[in-house]
């Protein structure tokens, strides 16, 4: 493979933006949003709901939070598909330059940490499945290093092999869904499985809500990194929607059906448990996979924006490698704190560049960016003001757990964050046309 073949391969417009003949349609980016949004950890907060709710309940927490998670998504997703830009790029006008390498550094840290983190989990679970189907015992260490470069590889190549592998893996985690709960339901009564008594945790659909905001704010809010191939802000808003509140909420109330029906939680469990020892191996694989590789993938875009002369791709791979040796070595469970603590700093990010961008929607244009200040102090001290209130509702030990707003602590960091911005860049706004206004006079 030659050189130039190779860069077509990697070329994923990290530091441009993405040409309008490589933009994609509202379903391929709904795909893709799937892909990511798929995971073991949204059919166990699925199945928690169903322990935890009376399944009408279960179903109207699963609608409203996931209808509130596409909105923060296509909000994010306009500025994305408008410029054409990472989230990392797209901050740059609203914090400044510096500020906007200190965003690209928290984002690329906290996704490159929780893709070890996820990454950890895969192999531990990955191991018990292969043992208890096939009386297998491989080291959840191996398993960690082949899922690390299976996943670290797709994410070198870039968005392309993200879409590919999104392609083939949604419809098979769908069908395998779809069937599991046709088989499930098939020697079971819906009303009896409806009324089912909870075995879980219980929960109020409030706070079930504010779970499902906070399970995938973060994913919401950084993206621009999927959306800047939207052809349109109309195929942005829809891909949001698609992925957001009709696969994620689906992902979930299936999940709580499946929960109720066998008093089990855990997807890969209930499969095993159906008999379907190679779907649960299946299901465990794709779905993390595809998850974990966007993990990697926003995380090196973020490092992209500071280390500017290294492509990339090879800025993945280092990233991949080292998450992957974290993993092995098993430090994550003293790195989780910290990790928490730099995505609650996220949320706030997407209420700044939003409220900016609805004040000065001409101003977001790659052609512009050689002309921001270095520094935005007005809002640096938002984002650090809405940060504070995402710590304070945050209950301890991660938080401060002083007061709650709307029970999710990254969605009530974002609105403080979008309210104030917007407020700011309107009130300066119209200072600057008043001096226009006045010069003009003087003239």
């Amino acid at each position: 493979m030659t050189n130039k073949q190779d860069q077509a391969i990697t070329k994923d417009y990290e530091r441009e933006p993405v040409p309008l003949e490589h933009r994609k349609s509202w379903l391929k980016l709904s795909i893709v949003w799937l892909g990511g949004i798929v995971a073991l950890s949204a059919t166990a907060l699925g199945g928690a709901l169903g322990g935890g709710l009376p399944l009408s309940q279960a179903i109207i927490a699963s609608f409203v939070g996931t209808f509130i998670l596409a909105i923060l998504s296509a909000l994010c997703g306009v500025v994305g598909a408008k410029t054409g830009l990472s989230t990392s790029f797209v901050s740059m006008f609203a914090l400044g330059r510096y500020g906007s390498y200190a965003v690209s550094i928290i984002i690329a840290i906290a996704l490159f940490g929780w893709f070890g983190v996820q990454l950890d989990i895969f192999g531990a679970t990955l191991h018990n499945v292969i043992l208890s189907v096939f009386n297998v015992s491989v080291h959840p260490k191996l398993l960690v290093v082949i899922g690390g470069i299976c996943m670290t590889l797709t994410a070198f190549i870039g968005y392309k092999a993200i879409e590919k592998l999104s392609l083939v893996a949604v419809p098979l985690l769908a069908v395998l869904l779809i069937a599991s709960l046709g088989k499930v339901m098939s020697n079971s009564d819906f009303s009896t499985v409806a009324n089912a008594p909870l075995f879980g945790d219980a929960l109020t659909v409030g706070l079930s809500v504010s779970l499902i905001i906070g399970s995938l704010a973060t994913g919401a809010i950084i993206g621009p990194d999927i959306s800047r191939y939207a052809r349109s802000t109309k195929d942005a808003v829809i891909s949001s929607f698609v992925g957001f509140f009709v696969g994620f909420s689906i992902v979930l109330i299936i999940a709580a059906i499946l929960a109720k029906a066998t008093t089990e939680v855990d997807i890969v469990a209930i499969m095993l448990g159906l008999g379907w020892g190679s779907a649960a191996l299946l299901i465990l694989i794709l779905a993390q996979w595809t998850t974990n590789d966007n993990n990697l993938y926003s995380s090196a875009l973020g490092f992209s924006v500071v280390f500017k002369k290294v492509p990339k791709s090879m800025l993945t791979v280092v990233a991949g490698t080292i998450g992957t040796l974290m993993a092995v070595g098993g430090i994550y469970d003293n790195f989780i704190p910290f990790l928490i603590f730099l995505s609650a700093l996220i949320p706030p990010i997407g209420g700044i560049y939003v409220g900016d961008f609805l004040n000065n929607r001409s101003k977001y244009q790659f052609s512009n960016l050689s002309n921001v200040k270095n520094i935005n102090l007005v809002s640096i001290a938002i984002w650090g003001i809405a940060s504070f209130v995402a710590f304070s509702t945050t209950p301890s030990p991660n938080g401060f757990g002083w007061f709650t707003l709307t029970g999710a602590s990254g969605f009530d960091a974002f609105l403080v964050a979008f309210i104030l911005q917007f407020i700011v860049s309107k009130t300066l706004n119209k200072n600057e046309q008043a001096d226009i206004e006045l010069k003009a006079k003087g003239a």
